[in-house]
C-alpha cells in the first residue's frame, strides 16, 4: 500500500476564523442551520462538527437532543455554537434604561433556541464557550455587548483563501453551495447514457460469471482487484477523459466480491485516496442499481476518513437507495449516526487489511464493525 498522506494541521484562533471554516468542516455552505463544534483538550482542538436544520419552536426538543447526543460522542471539553439564518432581527422591550419610553429594540434572532441549546450542553457538563450568528456575509456574537455586535452591525466573515481552504483543496475536498449540490454531484446519469451503461453491465456480468466458473474464485479475485487498481490509476487527479462503459461495468462487478470491496476500502488510507474518490464518484453516477451500492459505500468511507461527514451521508443515502439491504452500507449508516470518529474508521480498515494475505479465513470490515 502506498505511503499514507500526513495529516495537515490548521490553526483556527478566533470566532471569525471558526465561522469562515464551517463550510470546510461540513462540506457545504449551511443554510438555516444550528451547528455545534466540539472543542477538545486544553488547546481547544476542533473535533466533530454537527449540524441540524433550525427547528420550529414545537420541534425544538428532539432536534436539540440529537445535536447534543451527537457532539457528546466526541468527548468535547467545550462547544461553540453557530446559528446560520437570514431571519431578521426580532423586536423586544428594552432592558437598558437609556431607551426612552420603553420603545422596542432590535435583538438578534433565535436567542431562545440558543439559550435552550446552551442549557442542554450545560446539563451534560459541557460549557458553551462561544455563540455566533451568521447571515448575509457577516457574523455576530450573541454574548458581545460592543457596538460591532449590535443587530445592525456585525463583522464581515473572513474571506480569501484561508489556510483551511488551502488544506481542503490539497486533500481533494470540494465545498458545495448546499447539501442539495452534494446530492447532485452523484446524481444518476440519464438516458441515453443510462441505457448504454445498463447494457454494458448485463454483457460484462455474463462474461464475469463465465470467467469465475473457469478459473475459480481465487484467481478471479486477483483479476478483479487488478481491474480496480488499474481503473484508480487511470482516473486520478490530472487525468482526462472517462472510462468506457465496459470498463466501468468490469469494476462494478469486481466490487461485488466482498474481499475486493474490503481491499478497495484500504485505498482511502493511502496516497491514492484522491484517485479512488474520483473513481467511486464516477461509478456511483453511472451505474444502475444495485451495482451502484458498492462504489457509493466506498465513496462514503473515503469521504468519512478525511472528515467529510456530509458527503459520507449523501453517499450512503445513494447506496441504500440502490440496495436497501446492503449490509455494509447499513452498518456504516449506524456508525455514522453514532458519530464514530474518522480515526476509528481508519483503524478498523487497517485492522482488517494489515494481514489479509496471510489469513486462511480473513475477517472482513463488516465483521469488525459488528464487533466494535
Amino acid at each position: 500500500m502506498p505511503e499514507a498522506l500526513s495529516p495537515l494541521t490548521v490553526r483556527i484562533s478566533t470566532l471569525g476564523d471558526l465561522v469562515a471554516a464551517l463550510p470546510h468542516l461540513i462540506g457545504f455552505h449551511p443554510e438555516e442551520s444550528l451547528l455545534a463544534v466540539s472543542l477538545r483538550g486544553s488547546r481547544g482542538r476542533v473535533g466533530l462538527t454537527a449540524r441540524v436544520d433550525l427547528p420550529s419552536a414545537e420541534g425544538e426538543d428532539p432536534v436539540l437532543d440529537v445535536l447534543v447526543r451527537s457532539v457528546l460522542t466526541d468527548h468535547p471539553r467545550q462547544v461553540a455554537l453557530v446559528v446560520v439564518s437570514e431571519r431578521t432581527d426580532r423586536l423586544s422591550r428594552p432592558v437598558r434604561t437609556r431607551v426612552p419610553d420603553g420603545a422596542p429594540v432590535a435583538e438578534l434572532p433565535h436567542r431562545e433556541l440558543v439559550r435552550n441549546a446552551v442549557g442542554r450542553f450545560a446539563g451534560a457538563g459541557v460549557p458553551v464557550c462561544d455563540i455566533a450568528l451568521v447571515r448575509r456575509g457577516r457574523w455576530w456574537s450573541y454574548d458581545c455587548t460592543e457596538e460591532c455586535c449590535a443587530p445592525g452591525a456585525g463583522t464581515p466573515v473572513p474571506s480569501g483563501t484561508s489556510p483551511l481552504a488551502a488544506a481542503s483543496a490539497l486533500t481533494g475536498q470540494v465545498v458545495e453551495g448546499s447539501r442539495a449540490a452534494l446530492t447532485a454531484r452523484i446524481a444518476p446519469v440519464r438516458f441515453p447514457a443510462a441505457a448504454g451503461m445498463a447494457q454494458a453491465c448485463a454483457g460484462v456480468g455474463h462474461e464475469v460469471a463465465d470467467r469465475l466458473a473457469r478459473v475459480g474464485p481465487d484467481v478471479h479475485a486477483g483479476e478483479s482487484w487488478a481491474a480496480v487498481r488499474d481503473a484508480v490509476d487511470r482516473v486520478g487527479p490530472g487525468s482526462v477523459g472517462t472510462l468506457p462503459d465496459r470498463e466501468v461495468a468490469r469494476v462494478a462487478w469486481a466490487l461485488r466480491d466482498r474481499e475486493v470491496r474490503d481491499r478497495a476500502m484500504g485505498l482511502s488510507l493511502d496516497a491514492g485516496a484522491p484517485g479512488a474518490e474520483v473513481l467511486w464518484t464516477e461509478l456511483t453516477r453511472r451505474l444502475p442499481p444495485p451495482l451502484d451500492a458498492a462504489p457509493a459505500t466506498l465513496l462514503a468511507v473515503t469521504a468519512w476518513v478525511r472528515g467529510d461527514g456530509a458527503m459520507a451521508n449523501v453517499a450512503l443515502d445513494r447506496a441504500l437507495t440502490g440496495e436497501p439491504d446492503n449490509s455494509m452500507a447499513v452498518l456504516l449508516r449506524g456508525a455514522l449516526e453514532a458519530c464514530v470518529a474518522p480515526g476509528e474508521v481508519r483503524w478498523l480498515i487497517r485492522s482488517c487489511l494489515s494481514d489479509l494475505p496471510d489469513r486462511d479465513d480473513p475477517v472482513g470490515v463488516e465483521d469488525l464493525f459488528r464487533s466494535r
